[in-house]
C-alpha cells in the first residue's frame, strides 16, 4: 500500500484542486447532443486532449469520470466477428437482424445490445448465446441453435448457422492483457466524483489492476461485457464496464482532504 505520494500524483490533485474542484461542468462549448460532453469537459480542465488512444490518460494513470451506475474500462473490440469471416457469407447489419434485436423506439432499428447480449454465468434471454473461455482462455460469445428460446428461429438463423458452436465473437486473452495492462497497469488510476449539487467534491485513487485478477472478475459476472452495437453506426461500442460498487471496493485512497503543496 503507497504511503508516499508520488510527484505524479500530487501533479493530478494540484490540477484537480484548482481547476475541477468545486466546479460543475459547463458544457455549453460542447456538442449538447454529445452523452460524453461532461467528460470531455473533465478532460479540458485536467489538461487532457481528447483521444482514442489505449493508454493512460494523465501521468501514467487512467483518468475515469464520475458516473450514475456503472465506469468502463475501456472500449475493446473483438479480435474476430463472424461477420467479418470471409467463409461466412453474413455481414455486420445481417449479423444484427439475426443475433440483435429490433428497438421500437428507434423505428425498429436494430443492435447487438441488451438482451441479446450474454455474460458470463448470464446467457442471453434472447438469443441463448453464451459467454465461455475457448481451449485457449480467450473470450468467446458462442451460439447453440437448440438453446435460442426464439419460436420464429428457423425463419430468423440462416440454415447454414443452425447448427452448434457457433462462435459469434472472440476477445484474444494476449489483446485484452495489453489493453488493460496500457490502460491501469502504469501507476493506477483515479476517478473524479461528484456529489448530490453536481460540483466534483472527490478525487479518488486505486492501484495498478493485474490482468489475472481482472480476467477472475469476468468469469465472476462482476466486469461485464456492455455492447451498444446498432445497424447505422459503424463504431463497434464494445464496453467492458463494472458496477460503480465494485469500483469504490478497489479505491485506496481520496482527496480532500488535500496534501500541502
Amino acid at each position: 500500500m503507497q504511503t508516499t505520494i508520488s510527484d505524479e500524483e500530487m501533479k493530478i490533485i494540484g490540477l484537480f484542486k484548482e481547476n475541477v474542484y468545486g466546479r460543475s461542468p459547463d458544457t455549453n462549448s460542447f456538442n449538447q447532443r454529445h452523452d460524453g460532453k461532461d467528460g470531455h469537459w473533465l478532460e479540458r480542465q485536467m489538461g487532457i486532449a481528447a483521444n482514442a488512444n489505449n493508454e493512460p490518460d494523465l501521468y501514467g494513470y487512467e483518468m475515469k469520470n464520475s458516473t450514475g451506475s456503472k465506469t468502463t474500462f475501456g472500449d475493446w473490440s473483438a479480435n474476430y466477428y463472424i461477420f467479418k469471416d470471409k467463409e461466412i457469407d453474413l455481414n455486420r447489419t445481417q449479423f444484427m437482424e439475426v443475433f440483435g434485436k429490433p428497438n421500437a423506439e428507434k423505428g425498429g432499428r436494430y443492435s447487438w445490445s441488451g438482451s441479446p447480449i450474454p455474460n458470463f454465468n448470464s446467457p442471453s434471454t434472447y438469443n441463448g448465446s453464451e459467454m465461455v473461455f475457448d481451449d485457449a482462455k480467450n473470450i468467446i460469445i458462442v451460439y447453440n441453435y437448440s438453446k435460442d428460446p426464439r419460436p420464429d428461429k428457423a425463419n430468423i438463423v440462416p440454415p447454414s448457422l443452425q447448427q452448434e458452436g457457433v462462435i459469434l465473437a472472440r476477445w484474444d486473452r494476449d489483446n485484452l492483457n495489453s489493453k488493460l495492462t496500457k490502460k491501469f497497469g502504469h501507476h493506477g488510476w483515479f476517478k473524479c466524483n461528484k456529489g448530490k449539487d453536481g460540483c466534483y467534491n472527490q478525487i479518488a485513487f486505486g492501484e495498478p489492476m493485474i490482468f489475472d485478477n481482472w480476467i477472475k472478475l469476468v468469469e465472476q459476472g462482476v466486469v461485464f461485457f456492455d455492447s451498444g452495437m446498432y445497424v447505422g453506426n459503424a463504431r463497434n461500442y464494445s464496453q467492458w464496464r463494472a458496477n460503480n460498487n465494485h469500483w469504490d471496493s478497489l479505491i485506496t485512497r481520496t482527496y480532500p482532504p488535500f496534501p500541502g503543496f
